[in-house]
């Protein structure tokens, strides 16, 4: 029996939908929101109404109970149209809902998951420290226990989704303690409001303006010890497990922002004339058309390789970063080729091709760099099994 590279029919449903929503609601008000860095409210709550946010969660748990690949095909045409808005469902079901759903207790899902499905409100990923990026087992910021209770002191940095008005919390790591020399890093829920707990004012960014990021500051922040997610020590390992399958989501949607760029150049390439024809006549156009095709379609299959193995919960991590690699790569490309194609016009403002060109880069960083990702591809083909801080140990056994 030979491999299907066929969508099922509800998977094309939901493709479908998302692509006529993003079309009709999402483009639409792409250009002011970034001109404006204004975060889309209204765009926020009618992807929430259409289920995406808990697209592919349980309907026990208040979600839609699609699959991982509906998921996947729902970021690719929501980021085609806005990448900030791409981003924000991302984060907000691969970093703010997974952990919660994989290791939260049945009385954290119940109090948080049905908002957070829906869309109503959104919770945080806050990993990312000044000094611990790449290497986050670096990460500084502590709680300790005091009574019954949390207290967190430090601070995260790049945060998405923690500081809009729907924001309901951000799960971070902290040092809890050591172990055979090692620091203990565990997860702890954080809700909105807790004293001790701000959010900085939103960064000036390069890209995904409509985006919300911002730093995050924890001084005497007091939580509940039940805030615990999870077992305490197992924060990194969860963490990391969660950034292997947001790693083929970010893929995914840096797979929408290329097709977008090859979207906007095709039309673009039949209207613009020069030297009495149109730029789609000129052989080193169709060259540079047919790269942009051939790089997102492996790009495209590769993220649908790596989020089959995450939907059997089979091992995902060298595909997942191999995806992460290759589409964030070819998207950054393509948005290059993008603005050159079309001259002088796609380095103006009027035209997306100048958004999509400053969205795309952050693609190659966030949730693991190109670097990490080729590291942790390494990894896998020497044997360590995709452990990045073994096959750096300055110590190593072998």
């Amino acid at each position: 029996m030979g491999l299907s590279f066929e969508l099922s029919p509800e998977q094309e449903a939901i493709r479908q939908t998302c692509r006529e929503f993003a079309d009709q609601v999402v483009a639409p008000q792409a250009e002011e929101s970034d001109r404006l860095s204004r975060f889309p409210y209204p765009v926020v709550a009618q992807m929430g109404e259409l289920g995406l946010f808990g697209l592919p969660y349980p309907e026990s748990v208040g979600g839609a109970g699609a699959d991982y690949i509906s998921y996947l095909l729902a970021l690719e045409e929501i980021s085609r149209a806005d990448a900030a808005v791409g981003i924000t469902l991302e984060a907000g079901v691969s970093l703010g809902i997974a952990p919660i759903y994989n290791y939260g207790t049945e009385e954290q899902k119940t109090s948080l998951l049905p908002d957070l499905c829906a869309g109503r409100s959104l919770w945080a990923f806050g990993l990312t420290e000044p000094e611990a990026g790449s290497d986050a087992g670096g990460t500084r910021t502590k709680a300790i226990k005091a009574g019954d209770e949390w207290l967190i002191d430090g601070s995260k940095c790049f945060i998405t989704n923690a500081g809009t008005d729907i924001s309901a919390g951000v799960t971070i790591t902290a040092v809890t303690g050591e172990s055979d020399g090692r620091k203990q890093i565990s997860a702890i829920l954080v809700e909105r409001g807790t004293p001790g707990y701000t959010q900085a004012p939103p960064y000036h960014k390069l890209g995904w303006h409509a985006s919300d990021t911002r730093e995050l500051s924890f001084s005497g922040c007091r939580v509940p010890q039940g805030n615990l997610l999870g077992r305490e020590g197992g924060g990194f390992g969860q963490f990391l497990k969660v950034l292997e399958s947001g790693r083929v989501a970010i893929a995914a949607l840096s797979v929408g922002v290329a097709q977008a760029c090859l979207d906007a150049c095709l039309g673009y390439s039949k209207q613009r004339r020069q030297f009495g024809r149109t730029l789609s006549r000129f052989q080193a156009t169709q060259l540079k058309l047919a790269d942009m095709e051939t790089q997102i379609e492996l790009s495209r299959l590769m993220v649908w390789r790596a989020g089959a193995l995450i939907e059997e919960g089979r091992p995902a991590g060298k595909f997942a970063a191999i995806a992460k690699l290759h589409a964030s790569e070819t998207a950054t490309w393509c948005a290059n080729q993008a603005v050159q194609i079309h001259g002088g016009a796609g380095f103006m403002e009027d035209l997306p091709v100048a958004r999509f060109y400053r969205d795309v880069k952050i693609n190659e960083i966030g949730e693991g760099t190109s670097e990490v990702q080729r590291l942790v591809i390494a990894s896998h083909l020497l044997g360590f099994g995709g452990s990045v801080s073994r096959m750096l140990d300055p110590n190593p056994e072998s």
